[in-house]
C-alpha cells in the first residue's frame, strides 16, 4: 500500500466528483424520441412499473422504483435471479418492465427476456450499450453509457451508476408533471414523516375544541380572563358577546401591554383591553398553515373558526410541535 497524504484523498475525491459531473451532464443530449417513447409506454402501463437489475444495477433500480412508487407511478423491484425461481409470477402482461444493464447483456437479466416477451410486457431498457441484448429487445432504450468510470481501474460501477440514477429520477420527474403529482398526492405516499404531517394534518386534527376552547363572555374582569387563560394553558383566551361571536382575543402579550398601564385588574373588564379583530385560522386549513402564520406574526396561540366564521377551536404552538408539525 502506497503512503498517501491528505491532498492524496483530496485529488482523488475531485476527480471523481469531476467525472461523474461530467457523465450526468452527457445525459442532457439523450433525452431524446427514446425517453419520450418510454414516458408514453409508462403512462399507458395499466398495472405497475416492474424494475429489474443485478449487482449494483439491481441497488439502483431499487432506488429508481422506490422513487417512481413516492411520486404517483406505482412500481416495485423484482431481482432478476428470484424471478427466474418463481418470482416471474409478480409481473402481468399489464405491466411495464424496467431492465437495467450497463452492458446490456447481464446474463440474469437476459434469461428472462423471453418470458417477459411471451407474456406482452412493454420492455424499456437502461443500459450502457445501444447493441446489447437488452436494448434491442426493448421498445424504448434509454442510453446511460459513460466514458469512464470514477473507480481508477475502471472496474467498479460509479459513474455508470450515478448515470443510471440521475436518467431515473428523470424518468421519474417527467411522470410526475405529466400526471399533475401534487404536494398532497405526495404526502399520502409518505404519511409517516414530517412532510406527511406537514401536507395531510388540518387544523381541525389538533385544534382544542369544545370545553377545552378557552373562552370567556364580554363583561368578564381581566382577573376572571387571566384564571381562564391559566386554567385552560393555551396562553390566550378569547372573548364572546352574549350570543357567542367571537369579538376579540387576549393573549399573554395582551397581558404584558396591559399591566404597562395603570389599571386594577379585578375592576378593568376583558372587553377594555383583549384585542379586536385579532387572527384567526379556518378549521379546514392545514396545520402547516397556522405554524406560518404563528412564525410571521411572532404568536402562540390562535383562534379557529368554522366555514361561517363561528369560533370552534383553538391551537396553539405546543399542539403543532407534539403533531410534529415544527
Amino acid at each position: 500500500m502506497t503512503e498517501q497524504n491528505p491532498d492524496d484523498f483530496r485529488t482523488s475525491a475531485v476527480r471523481a466528483i469531476r467525472i461523474e459531473r461530467e457523465a450526468i451532464e452527457a445525459l442532457e443530449g439523450r433525452i431524446d424520441d427514446q425517453f419520450t417513447r418510454a414516458c408514453e409506454v409508462i403512462m399507458g402501463c395499466q398495472g405497475r412499473v416492474v424494475v429489474t437489475g443485478m449487482g449494483k444495477s439491481g441497488h439502483i433500480g431499487n432506488k429508481i422504483a422506490a422513487t417512481l412508487a413516492s411520486t404517483g407511478t406505482p412500481s416495485f423491484f423484482v431481482h432478476p435471479g428470484e424471478a427466474s425461481h418463481g418470482d416471474m409470477g409478480m409481473i402481468t402482461s399489464q405491466d411495464v418492465v424496467i431492465a437495467i444493464s450497463n452492458s446490456g447483456n447481464t446474463s440474469e437479466v437476459v434469461t428472462i427476456l423471453p418470458l417477459i416477451k411471451r407474456m406482452g410486457a412493454p420492455l424499456i431498457s437502461m443500459t450502457g450499450n445501444a447493441n446489447s441484448t437488452l436494448a434491442r429487445e426493448a421498445v424504448a432504450n434509454l442510453d446511460v453509457s459513460v466514458a469512464v468510470e470514477a473507480c481508477p481501474l475502471g472496474l467498479a460501477p460509479t459513474s455508470s451508476t450515478t448515470a443510471t440514477l440521475v436518467m431515473g429520477d428523470a424518468l421519474a420527474v417527467a411522470l410526475l408533471e405529466a400526471r399533475g403529482f401534487s404536494a398532497e398526492d405526495f404526502a399520502f405516499s409518505h404519511p409517516g414523516g414530517s412532510l406527511g404531517r406537514r401536507l395531510l394534518l388540518r387544523v381541525s386534527d389538533i385544534m382544542h375544541a369544545g370545553d377545552r376552547i378557552p373562552r370567556v363572555t364580554e363583561g368578564t374582569t381581566l382577573s376572571g380572563a387571566l384564571l381562564e387563560i391559566s386554567m385552560k394553558g393555551l396562553g390566550m383566551t378569547t372573548v364572546v358577546d352574549a350570543d357567542g361571536a367571537m369579538t376579540g382575543i387576549f393573549t399573554d402579550g395582551d397581558l404584558r401591554r396591559t399591566l404597562d398601564k395603570p389599571i386594577d385588574v379585578h375592576t378593568t373588564l376583558i372587553e377594555d383591553v383583549m384585542t379586536r379583530n385579532g387572527k384567526t385560522i379556518r378549521a379546514d386549513h392545514l396545520a402547516a398553515e397556522a405554524l406560518n402564520i404563528m412564525e410571521e406574526l411572532k404568536i402562540n396561540a390562535l383562534p379557529v373558526i368554522g366555514e361561517h366564521g363561528e369560533l370552534v377551536g383553538a391551537i396553539n404552538m405546543h399542539d403543532l410541535l407534539r403533531a410534529g408539525v415544527i
